[in-house]
């Protein structure tokens, strides 16, 4: 217990050096088939990686353009956004004064009083935000040298893990590196076709529906898809905030409330287990702790990260329980009561 409590204060002492890294890490193992298939056309490696980052961030840049181009057009619309949706709470509060016979002044102090304590803590917590934003920014420009390292430094890497374990192990250690490999491309590989799917199917049925900012918003659904368990949660409350703000009835946001439930059920059952089929099934309460040990980039790492160590331990007889605790295959019920049977009859 106190190995595990001095490596979890560890790594979230040293979240600034290690969640770059591990970005970086997931990055090259995703790129690496790319800078081989240029070393085998015989280009010198160092021009392969150049290449290969060159390519990857030319396609991060066309992204970015267009979601800034998106956002500036919903900048501009925001105070309009703003406006109506401070005459539906009026509506709103109007309607519940006169269900509930609660006089409407009473609630627009509670409004004010919690909108006013909002402002507050925004205010104290501006500075935290502007400092992580520039954070964020260090770690955009690190990331990319971090890849170039990785990537040319990787038979050296190789070469020092195998060094680590006694002769006799290297098989294990060389089928354990490579599943971990493997793993890791088919899970980014994977996220990145159903990201695409998703932000498709998002956008299309915002369109049908006729919700304003429709791209934008199912792009943005498709990322926040990505956070494990409540990342959809908050992909379908954006575009219902936007449905209430812009459309004269509440029946969008149910329509948008629809439509994104069955795209979930789309996701869930044909696009996770088909295409994104090396997706290891890892136990939610270990998933969401990332959360509280880096934040909202513990939340996108959680799972990668928690695949391998599940793999890793899989392999390793004496930690196959762990693994087995960090994977969400539920016992039969009737094999558990049988286990507590026996437990209990060797106690007494």
């Amino acid at each position: 217990m106190i190995g595990v409590f001095a490596l979890l204060t560890g790594l979230y002492i040293a979240k600034s050096l290690i969640i770059p890294l591990v970005f970086a890490i997931l990055i090259a193992i995703l790129l690496n088939p790319v800078v081989n298939f240029f070393i085998r056309i015989r280009i010198n490696r160092v021009v392969a990686i150049v290449i290969t980052l060159f390519l990857t961030i030319v396609v991060l840049a066309a992204v970015g353009v267009l979601l800034f181009s998106r956002l500036s057009k919903f900048s501009e619309s925001w105070p309009a956004l703003v406006d109506n949706f401070t005459l539906m709470l009026n509506q709103a509060i109007h309607w519940t004064s006169g269900y509930f016979d609660i006089n409407q002044w009473k609630i627009h102090e509670w409004i004010a009083t919690t909108k006013g304590e909002l402002i507050t803590k925004l205010s104290s917590t501006m500075g935290k935000t502007l400092v992580t934003i520039g954070s964020g920014i260090v770690i955009m420009f690190l990331i990319p040298v971090y890849i170039f390292l990785l990537l040319f430094y990787k038979p050296l890497l190789l070469d020092f893990i195998h060094r680590l374990f006694p002769t006799s192990h290297h098989s294990k250690v060389s089928e354990i590196v490579t599943k971990t490999k493997t793993v890791i491309q088919r899970y980014l590989i994977g996220l990145v076709i159903e990201l695409v799917i998703m932000a498709t199917l998002n956008s299309v049925a915002l369109l049908i529906i006729g919700i304003d900012y429709a791209i934008l918003l199912g792009v943005i659904g498709a990322f926040l898809n990505i956070i494990p368990y409540i990342g959809g949660l908050t992909a379908v409350a954006l575009p219902m905030m936007i449905a209430l703000a812009t459309k004269p009835t509440g029946w969008y946001a149910f329509y948008v409330l629809a439509a994104y439930y069955c795209i979930q059920l789309i996701d869930n059952n044909y696009i996770v287990p088909k295409i994104v089929a090396s997706k290891v099934k890892i136990n939610a309460l270990f998933a969401l702790a990332g959360n509280a040990l880096w934040g909202i980039p513990g939340m996108f790492l959680s799972l990668p990260l928690l695949a391998v160590i599940k793999l890793i331990f899989d392999h390793i007889e004496p930690l196959k329980p762990w693994g087995f605790l960090l994977g969400d295959t539920m016992p039969p019920i009737v094999k558990v009561k049988e286990l507590f049977k026996k437990v209990t009859k060797k106690a007494t």
